[in-house]
């Protein structure tokens, strides 16, 4: 990590420049040049938005990718909510995240590490100017953190040393010192970028005096996971999760506990639920329920369909409020008169915030336009979100009356000077009738009647979907479909079952039967395009990443007709990640123990033990430190085709995971991914 200083507030404003929304690409000046992979250095990603008590300003994170630094850069931005100015903050350093106000308005703090440490800290500044000053000093990583209503204190979760609890300056090691023995005892041993779960190492809850700098354990509990704490809004309480495991134990349950504010105090179990996808938790204004999201018994754990629910904070019978709804619901917030609570559902290509009445379940939509909506930052009336289309990446938007008005453009210049393929809607029926969304983006200068080399760019997940957006995140299909696109191909993306935003019986479709139904609809959706004359038949690439990457895997060991394809950090043996990856939980529940289901193992592993009907010439690419998906995926099936004759190559990016981080690799990765697919395609630059 590179040590930082940071910088106060500063004295002049920015004024901001923004669009209206999206730009159709159809509609740009042919001036405009194409997409290409070194656009990576140009765009910006915002995260986090989060709205002062008093509804006055939007404090945002912004990161961008440093060419010269070869790491990703983040700093804190502001923006008045009437989006007459917007300041940064901090100067982009890559320890900082997670800007939050005090409850008065008066500070605003985030995470980073002070010059000349490794170690993130909670620096504060004062609104009204000053430098940034690390308010904490604690050894362990501060996974997350939050002020309490009277201001005096922090609440932090932190991770245990493995030399001893929080509470000191970390100590360098002398550099001749042996390395330690990695002691496991934990099912779920490993986790991509934390790494291995080392016994006797674990996240607790803290509270630390800003005065006094003293700091206590909250609801100590030794051989106990704790994360994801809220404040009750009187402050005397707090709910939190507490698992035995890293993540969900292994019965695919977790504990939502409340305990006093005060160090020593005994937690107390509310309810025993199963762990969603992504929970977050939220006190009523008047304390007397929490909000929290319950997920699907372990065996349909893969298959995202967390629902929204509320409890009594004293204990009691749940009451869920979206159980007829199904769809995910993410991120809810109480609104300020406790009579209903805003989230984030997740439907058929898009996301929108909706709001639930707590009395009654039912769901009003808070927006009907045509932007996919995340991020919701709610205060003193206010709601920010972040907003993007298929032509313009995320900005801070504000919602009011159904309408989204523009807070920020951080990315104007980049969408002002790329001109970018055209996203298309289509729908088709798959083989056993099943009607299958997917994406078609056409490449600039797109002529009808002419059939066009096309590369089918699978999603991962296979919990996900591809959506209407435009994330110029790391890992991002939407903007790699357009640099193919950009290349001149056509390229389709496809919903295919499994896939998210549609409901469980269609995500559920493929339990236990993995590659099966995916191929055939994927299949379809190319058979499609070859028939109403978009496609060249004798021209088709197929790739992506993750799961996309694995379906990569399983569709070439299906059919014969794809001239190149790209697996990125797939697997083709599922045999050899049971015990080598991070979802022990699902295969247990799921596909069940090798030695009790041998055959389904290698039913679903056939990419690898059918190899010898693969003759795509493929590229597989991953990261040495993967232990989402473990490049020994990828390494697996390269030997083989190598083995086979079968035209390959093998990339290897050292020091990443499975998302990468460092943008000379994010560019190296797509420029050679376009390489591979013009050399077989035939497509000149």
């Amino acid at each position: 990590m590179t040590p930082t200083r940071f910088e106060g507030i500063c004295a002049a404003a920015v004024l901001l420049l923004v669009s209206s929304g999206g730009v159709r690409a159809a509609d740009k000046p042919s001036s405009q040049r194409a997409l290409t992979p070194d656009d990576y250095y140009l765009t910006q990603s915002l995260a986090d938005p989060q709205v002062a008590p008093d509804g006055s300003w939007v404090a945002y994170l912004v990161t961008a990718n440093d060419r010269e630094a070869d790491e990703p850069r983040s700093a804190v931005w502001m923006v008045r909510w009437d989006g007459a100015e917007r300041v940064r903050l901090t100067t982009p350093a890559n320890t900082v995240s997670m800007p939050r106000w005090s409850r008065d308005g008066r500070f605003l703090s985030f995470l980073a590490a002070p010059a000349g440490s490794e170690t993130r800290q909670v620096m504060i500044l004062d609104r009204r100017g000053g430098e940034a000053r690390a308010a904490t000093n604690v050894s362990g990583e501060i996974a997350d953190y939050s002020w309490a209503p009277d201001g005096r204190r922090l609440l932090l979760v932190v991770s245990d040393t493995a030399t001893g609890a929080p509470g000191t300056a970390k100590q360098p090691e002398p550099e001749s010192k042996a390395p330690k023995p990695i002691v496991i005892d934990a099912m779920h041993f490993k986790q991509d970028e934390d790494g291995y779960a080392v016994a006797g190492v674990g996240q607790h809850l803290f509270l630390f005096d800003l005065k006094t700098q003293r700091l206590d354990a909250l609801a100590a509990n030794a051989g106990t996971n704790d994360s994801l704490p809220v404040w009750s809004p009187d402050g005397s309480r707090i709910a939190f999760i507490r698992t035995r495991e890293r993540g969900a134990d292994q019965d695919g349950m977790s504990d939502l506990e409340v305990v006093d504010a005060s160090a020593g105090a005994a937690a107390r179990r509310v309810i025993r639920l199963y762990s969603p996808n992504s929970q977050h938790l939220a006190f009523s204004p008047d304390g007397s329920l929490i909000a929290y999201l319950d997920g699907l018994e372990p065996k349909y754990n893969a298959y995202i369909q967390d629902r929204l629910v509320v409890v009594p904070a004293a204990g009691g019978a749940p009451r869920p409020l979206t159980g007829a709804l199904d769809r995910a619901v993410s991120s809810p917030e109480f609104s300020a008169d406790g009579k209903s609570l805003v989230v984030v559902l997740e439907d058929r290509d898009t996301q929108v915030p909706v709001s639930v009445a707590v009395d009654s379940g039912a769901v009003t939509r808070l927006y009907s336009g045509g932007s996919v909506i995340t991020g919701l930052a709610l205060a003193s009336g206010h709601l920010a979100v972040l907003a993007s289309t298929d032509a313009a990446p995320f900005e801070v938007h504000a919602l009011e009356d159904g309408k989204l008005r523009p807070l920020t453009a951080h990315n104007e210049a980049f969408v002002r000077d790329v001109r970018l393929g055209t996203v298309e809607d289509v729908h088709f029926k798959s083989r056993d009738g099943t009607e299958v969304h997917g994406f078609v983006v056409k490449p600039a200068g797109f002529v009808a009647g002419r059939k066009y080399p096309t590369i089918l760019w699978i999603h991962g997940g296979p919990n996900e979907q591809d959506e209407h957006g435009l994330s110029v995140a790391n890992y991002s299909p939407p903007f790699e479909r357009q640099m193919l696109a950009a290349q001149g191909y056509v390229v389709l993306a496809v919903n295919y079952r499994g896939s998210s935003g549609r409901g469980s019986k269609f995500a559920r479709a493929i339990f236990a039967d993995w590659g099966h139904k995916e191929v055939e609809d994927l299949l379809a959706g190319i058979d499609y395009l070859v028939a109403i004359g978009i496609t060249d038949p004798q021209r088709l690439g197929i790739g992506g990443w993750s799961y996309g990457g694995l379906l990569t895997d399983y569709t070439i060991a299906s059919d014969r007709r794809f001239a190149a394809a790209v697996s990125g950090a797939g697997s083709g043996n599922q045999l050899s990640m049971y015990g080598s990856d991070e979802y022990i939980l699902q295969y247990n529940h799921e596909i069940g123990t090798p030695w009790q289901n041998p055959s389904l193992w290698i039913k679903v592993s056939y990419p690898f033990f059918h190899a010898d009907r693969i003759h795509t010439p493929t590229f597989f690419l991953g990261g040495d430190k993967d232990f989402n998906v473990p490049i020994a995926g990828g390494e697996q099936m390269y030997q083989a085709l190598r083995t086979l004759g079968v035209p390959t190559q093998l990339v290897v990016y050292p020091g990443q995971y499975h998302i990468f981080t460092r943008p000379s690799f994010l560019v190296d990765r797509f420029t050679r991914v376009t390489a591979w697919f013009n050399r077989y395609l035939g497509v000149a630059p």
